[in-house]
């Protein structure tokens, strides 16, 4: 038999991913001919026809018809290139000198060891060859987010696979704190890079990076994917908060207002995405004693001496601005200085003292504690976490309507904030 049947070698030809035909075509083409050109020193007068479809190969000999004087007394005579008009009239009585005859070339000539060497290079050409056009592919994905499903989830990362069965990566670290994925789950991330490791490539997703979050307000906001509006930087602290600086140059768009979207409508699903990331979107200015003001957002800032030549900031609030502008965790103050590229010291109005940044105000705790608790606490002055903390429970009992499990589970919630602090 002439055609050397492949498919049962390595995966049908038909289902090789990223390998387009041609391409697969030449692979096989150089494969044979390396074989054949070891066996006859040349592979001039050799005809391979592969037929991926199918998942075979034929291979034919072409020789030159000589008299047979030539081929019994020349030493130019070669019996791969030529063959006695004799031997040619035994496959057909009408073939002349000069003539060429064509005969089908079977792999039982190469012998059983040059046959499995043959399919080792093949399956070694076709998966290198699978692997660079899948890092090639991926690496022209850079920044763009994708779906993937969830394969396998160990300690440090997840294993997840996309559309066409390529393995992702979804480190640990660029997760969010609280995301918690299981096999079969469809997560949505960015391609943070693609590294080439031991010739196979290792593409990391990530869900942490600014890129992401950029990524998801060109999907929900079409004037940023129009270029109408202009993301100038995004700071991050994930899974806890966030900061957009936002820019358009069209005075006709509120460049806030589009991307936060009718009663948050725009808004909504990237923070659902984000695991309940608060997220702070601002307009952008030049004028860097009101982009730290709006970055400050929601305290409200009294005055600010800028050290340009050192970055820094300082920022005199009145006293019951100070927590909001730290913010929880002091995230809001950390954003802000990232933002703005200044490193922010804040001060009481009019004392040079540096206030302590690890209060927090009230309100921040609003996803844990009441509204109606938050505000029966202000009514007796106590607006930050601290103010709550330096009175006794039966002082709070005895000065609010709120209940004393109620206090202590408030006061236990407030210290918790500043034990995680400390830890």
């Amino acid at each position: 038999m002439h055609s050397v049947n492949l498919i049962e070698s390595f995966s049908d030809f038909k289902e090789i991913k990223n390998i387009d035909k041609a391409t697969l075509m030449s692979i096989i083409d150089d494969v044979f001919r390396s074989m054949i050109i070891k066996k006859y020193g040349t592979d001039k007068n050799f005809d391979i026809i592969v037929n991926p479809d199918k998942g075979d190969v034929e291979m034919y000999k072409n020789r030159t018809i000589v008299d047979d004087e030539f081929a019994e007394d020349s030493f130019d005579y070669d019996e791969n290139k030529h063959i006695s008009l004799t031997d040619a009239h035994k496959i057909d009585d009408s073939f002349e000198i000069g003539e060429e005859v064509t005969e089908p070339v079977s792999m039982e000539e190469f012998g059983r060891r040059s046959v499995l060497s043959l399919r080792q290079n093949l399956v070694q050409k076709v998966l290198e060859l699978e692997k660079n056009e899948i890092y090639n592919k991926y690496k022209e994905r850079v920044g763009e987010v994708i779906t993937a499903e969830v394969y396998q989830v160990w300690k440090k990362e997840i294993m997840m696979v996309d559309d066409e069965g390529n393995e992702l990566i979804l480190p640990r670290t660029e997760q969010i704190p609280t995301d918690f994925f299981k096999k079969g789950d469809t997560v949505k991330a960015v391609v943070l890079k693609v590294d080439m490791k031991n010739a196979t490539p290792v593409i990391l997703l990530s869900r942490t990076s600014p890129v992401f979050l950029e990524r998801l307000f060109e999907t929900e906001v079409p004037e940023i994917a129009d270029g109408l509006i202009t993301i100038k930087k995004i700071v991050r602290e994930p899974g806890e908060r966030a900061k957009v600086a936002v820019e358009s140059y069209d005075e006709r768009i509120d460049p806030v207002g589009a991307c936060v979207g009718m009663k948050g409508s725009r808004i909504h699903g990237i923070v659902r995405e984000l695991k309940n990331e608060n997220i702070d979107v601002i307009n952008f200015t030049s004028n860097a004693q009101l982009l730290i003001q709006r970055a400050l957002s929601p305290a409200k800032i009294t005055n600010i001496t800028l050290d340009d030549v050192n970055l820094r900031a300082q920022v005199y609030l009145k006293p019951d601005q100070i927590s909001l502008a730290i913010g929880k965790g002091g995230f809001n103050i950390k954003l802000a200085g990232k933002l703005t590229g200044y490193e922010l010291d804040v001060y009481r109005e009019a004392e040079e003292e540096i206030i302590d940044e690890e209060d927090v105000d009230l309100e921040e705790f609003s996803d844990e504690i009441e509204a109606a608790v938050i505000e029966e606490l202000k009514l007796i002055g106590c607006d930050t976490a601290k103010d709550v903390l330096k009175l006794t429970q039966e002082e709070l009992v005895r000065r609010t309507k709120i209940n004393a499990e109620t206090i202590e589970e408030v006061r236990a919630i407030l210290a918790s904030e500043f034990d995680a602090e400390q830890e």
